[in-house]
C-alpha cells in the first residue's frame, strides 16, 4: 500500500493509503471501489474504544458523513430491516441495503451492508452478492512507537452493478461515465471521511445491541450472538 497524506485536527492521526486493488470500470460485469487508512491514537484511547457499541457508532458515523457531506441532499432512511440511501426523500431511492451485519473476531470488526435495490443498481446487480462494508483491523504486534497504536480502517463496495454504466453499445461511454461521476464522487466522499475520523466524532447508535470488548465469536464476553443484525428507525441528515 502507498501512503497518500496526513491528517491530525483531534486526537488521532489519519493517514490515507492507497489499495493495491484498482478501480478499473470494465463494460461487462461487477465493479469494487477500496478506501484505505491507517488511525493512529495513544494506545490507552484504542483500547477504550476497541468495543464492539463502537462499530455500531462507527457505521452510524459513516451515514451521518455521507449527508453532511452532500449538504443533506443525500439522506438515509432507516427501518428494521433495511437502510435506504435517497435523493430527499424516499420516493428517489438511490441504494438500498438489507440490515446490516456485525462480525467480530480477535483484532477485526467489520459492518456489511448487502446491496438490495436502488435506482443506481443496475437490474443484474439487484438483491445479489454485492455489499458495502466497513472494517476496522487491530494490528497484531501491538504498539506502534511512543506508546500509540495504529488502527487499520477500509472501505470497500464489492460486487456493485451500476445502471449508469448501462449496456450494448452504450457500455464503453457508460463506463467511462461512471468512472469520472459516480465512482469519483463516491470515492471523494470515502476519503474524506477516512480523515474525518482524526476527530474521533462517533455519534450514539440509536439501539446500542453491541456490547463489550470486540473477541471472538463464540466468546463474546456478555452473553450476546455475534454476528448480530441491528433495527434503527428513521431518517439521519
Amino acid at each position: 500500500m502507498i501512503a497518500l497524506r496526513h491528517r491530525r485536527q483531534g486526537p488521532a492521526d489519519v493517514r490515507l493509503v492507497r489499495s493495491e486493488e484498482s478501480e478499473r470500470v470494465s463494460e461487462t460485469g461487477a465493479v469494487a471501489s477500496i478506501q484505505e487508512a491507517e488511525v493512529t491514537m495513544p494506545a490507552a484511547m484504542v483500547a477504550e474504544l476497541w468495543r464492539r457499541e463502537n462499530l455500531e457508532r462507527l457505521a452510524r458515523s459513516y451515514w451521518r458523513w455521507l449527508s453532511r457531506a452532500t449538504l443533506g441532499l443525500i439522506r438515509v432512511v432507516y427501518t428494521e430491516s433495511s437502510r435506504s440511501v435517497v435523493l430527499l426523500s424516499r420516493r428517489l431511492p438511490l441504494l438500498s441495503f438489507h440490515a446490516p451485519e456485525y462480525e467480530t473476531e480477535p483484532g477485526v470488526g467489520c459492518v456489511t451492508w448487502r446491496i438490495e435495490q436502488g435506482l443506481l443498481v443496475a437490474r443484474e446487480g439487484r438483491d445479489k452478492n454485492g455489499f458495502l462494508r466497513i472494517r476496522v483491523e487491530r494490528p497484531a504486534d501491538g504498539l506502534s512507537q511512543a506508546g500509540t497504536e495504529t488502527l487499520g480502517v477500509r472501505l470497500e463496495v464489492r460486487n456493485f452493478y451500476p445502471w449508469l454504466r448501462g449496456s450494448g453499445r452504450f457500455a464503453r461511454f457508460g463506463a467511462w461515465l461512471y468512472g469520472q461521476t459516480q465512482l469519483r464522487i463516491h470515492v471523494l466522499v470515502c476519503n474524506a471521511f477516512l480523515r474525518s475520523l482524526a476527530r474521533l466524532d462517533l455519534p450514539p447508535s440509536r439501539v446500542g445491541a453491541l456490547a463489550g470488548e470486540i473477541v471472538p465469536a463464540d466468546d463474546d464476553g456478555d452473553g450476546g450472538v455475534s454476528p448480530s443484525r441491528v433495527g434503527e428507525d428513521g431518517i439521519d441528515g
